[in-house]
């Protein structure tokens, strides 16, 4: 998990609004730009997050990934977004050579991308709005674009999962226009990353995994794979991504990083 780090007063102010959907809370931190404005574009955004909690909660028998799997609809048949999902997803799959899937238990699963993704247009969708700076979390996988003002970077502190109400380490958005943060272990939601290989879940000497990238579509993606991957593996696969900073916590608690990490610390 992950959470924007407050900063002092004198910045823009702030637009802030928390939204239960898609299982989790989307938090939204946004300044600058016409207040109106603003507030019209976050209406779009919950709203538009949760229609893509109706298109693809594989809760809903209704949702059409969910239909999808089941044959009774075809990928034309569908909204314009689930064949950007699936290409999405199937761009991941090559990249990480299989071990990010969009399949769980043999049958279609999107759920791996699908919260990064809507992390991502969300966030947009605010800063196409006028706003100067963004900031959307949505449970733990955050998106940050601009600043929140003058010389004020976004910071995300990055849960300790071996000590919880701890941070392992505090991620800083200083010189970047984008910067997403995402984190894939056990710490929240238990053993849940499955081996693609096996259909099981993934044995892993890892318990969290933060990849730091410029956009969360990706980085929460790299951070699922790698998990999968183990901590030797993960890591150096991670190394040879353009653009990409990533710590790895093992269940010894031995601290692993890729080596630019460190400029994005503080």
């Amino acid at each position: 998990m992950a959470d924007t780090v407050a900063e002092p007063a004198q910045a823009p102010a702030a637009v802030r609004h928390a939204e239960e959907v898609m299982g989790t809370v989307f938090s939204f931190d946004v300044r600058g730009g016409e207040p109106g404005a603003v507030q019209t574009a976050l209406r779009e955004a919950v709203a538009e997050l949760h229609r893509v909690n109706e298109v693809f909660s594989t809760y809903r028998d209704d949702s059409q990934v969910s239909r999808l799997a089941r044959g009774e609809l075809t990928v034309a048949e569908c909204d314009p977004e689930v064949a950007e999902v699936l290409e999405l997803g199937a761009e991941a799959e090559r990249s990480s050579d299989g071990w990010f899937s969009l399949r769980y238990g043999g049958r279609l699963d999107p759920t791996g991308i699908v919260k990064g993704w809507a992390v991502e247009r969300a966030a947009r969708r605010m800063a196409l709005a006028g706003a100067t700076g963004v900031s959307v979390n949505g449970g733990g996988d955050v998106q940050l674009l601009g600043v929140p003002g003058p010389e004020r970077p976004w910071r995300v502190g990055v849960s300790d999962p071996l000590r919880p109400g701890g941070l392992a380490a505090v991620v800083s958005a200083a010189g970047a226009a984008e910067l997403a943060v995402a984190t894939s272990g056990t710490a929240e939601r238990g053993t849940h990353i499955v081996d693609p290989r096996t259909g099981h879940s993934a044995v892993s000497d890892l318990v969290a995994v933060t990849v730091v990238a410029p956009t969360i579509t990706w980085a929460d993606c790299w951070a699922t794979a790698a998990f999968a991957m183990g901590s030797r593996e993960g890591l150096a696969w991670l190394e040879s991504l353009p653009d990409v900073e990533a710590l790895l916590i093992t269940a010894g608690d031995e601290v692993r990083c890729t080596g630019g990490l460190a400029a994005r610390l503080g």
